[in-house]
């Protein structure tokens, strides 16, 4: 048995995942879908794919199983209801969000979570932070119960904008940028932050208290723009499920080099990392990491090259390809995606209610 699938999206993100999805042993077919028909047959040519569709209408009229998109990250919510609702797999390369209200976001986190429920149809969200090495190393610590009890976490996604975060805006924007664009909101794209901890602990945060940090002179994240935020630098304290303390920052106006990951602190272990590399502590010790000797198994033809965001590319190709053929919810499917999601939509909540402590909703768990 093997898999179809459709990569919906020929942009800059989108090539650094097509050649692995037509590389993967499982998948038998792979269908091109963009708009701009110039990517589209650019993109084919360059990877010797045939079957190609103008838009996503056409390719989900198609008898194509699955559906990998990275479209603008705006449409991923409504395009991911699209396919499961024709019957297809869905699989969204960034979290599910919209462009600055934090009530709209949690209202397509109901969206998906429903659509996914109703149809049977898996959804997977590409979070890389799960498949970094640091992360496979500590879910195997994790399941030996060398942490012991989880008690304290951090999870920081440090970005600052001069590190192209601009350019990007810009690009994915297009013709339609103009200066009301600048800005954001650093905690409505948290899950390079709190992915990892939720992930590996198997806990989620129930509630937070939010303080950001506004740089003077700021240029980038003013009052006038659509988001309206002021905020370069968020920090959430977040009580958790199993009892314990995280603390969660997203930055973007730092002086570090880019870096997403975590440190996890258990009554009998613990692992940290920094930019001089990871170590492995207990009361008594404390080993360095080599985390570029950690790996869990991949298809051969995929394991020389992982792709992008600490290797975890193929990961994330591989475990949507292999979720759907063993009919099994992804890691991160819509339910625990939308718990990756929502505690940031909460602490920007907090952060304009001046460190107000909120509740975070949760949708469950991912039924069996």
């Amino acid at each position: 048995m093997a898999l179809s699938v459709g990569a919906v999206g020929c942009g800059a993100f989108g090539k650094h995942f097509i050649e692995l999805i037509r590389d993967h042993p499982e998948v038998d077919r792979i269908a091109l879908c963009d708009l701009d028909a110039d990517k589209l047959a650019s993109c084919a040519k360059k990877f010797g794919i045939e079957e190609c569709y103008p838009s996503l209408d056409d390719l989900l009229k198609t008898d194509i199983d699955a559906v990998m998109i990275f479209t603008q990250p705006w449409l991923h919510a409504p395009q991911a209801i699209a396919a499961m609702e024709t019957g297809k797999h869905a699989y969204t390369a960034v979290p599910i969000i919209a462009l600055s209200d934090g009530d709209e976001m949690l209202e397509w986190c109901d969206r998906v979570v429903e659509a996914a429920g109703r149809t049977g149809q898996l959804y997977m969200m590409g979070e890389t932070t799960c498949y970094r090495a640091e992360s496979i190393f500590c879910r195997r610590k994790a399941a030996a119960g060398e942490f012991g009890h989880f008690a304290y976490s951090e999870g920081h996604y440090l970005h600052d904008i001069s590190h192209n975060l601009k350019n990007v805006a810009m690009w994915r924007w297009g013709a339609q940028w103009n200066d009301s664009k600048r800005g954001g909101i650093p905690m409505h794209y948290p899950t390079h932050s709190t992915g990892g901890i939720i992930d590996i602990t198997g806990a989620h945060m129930t509630h937070v208290s939010a303080m950001g940090y506004a740089m003077p002179d700021e240029d980038w994240h003013l009052p006038d723009t659509t988001s309206g935020n002021i905020y370069g630098d968020m920090i959430g304290l977040y009580r958790m499920s199993d009892g314990s303390v995280a603390r969660i920052a997203e930055m973007r106006r730092i002086g570090t080099p880019c870096q997403e990951t975590f440190r996890l602190y258990g009554t009998e272990g613990a692992f940290e990392r920094n930019f001089s590399g990871a170590t492995w502590l207990t009361k008594k010790t404390q080993e360095p990491v080599d985390l570029g000797e950690v790996a869990d198994p991949l298809p051969e033809a995929l394991s020389a090259n992982k792709g992008g965001h600490g290797g975890s590319h193929a990961y994330l190709v591989h475990e949507f390809v292999s979720a759907c053929l063993e009919e099994r919810q992804p890691r991160v499917n819509a339910w625990q995606a939308a718990r990756f999601l929502a505690p940031g939509v909460m602490a920007y909540k907090s952060v304009q209610r001046d460190g107000e402590l909120l509740a975070v909703p949760d949708w469950g768990d991912a039924p069996e």
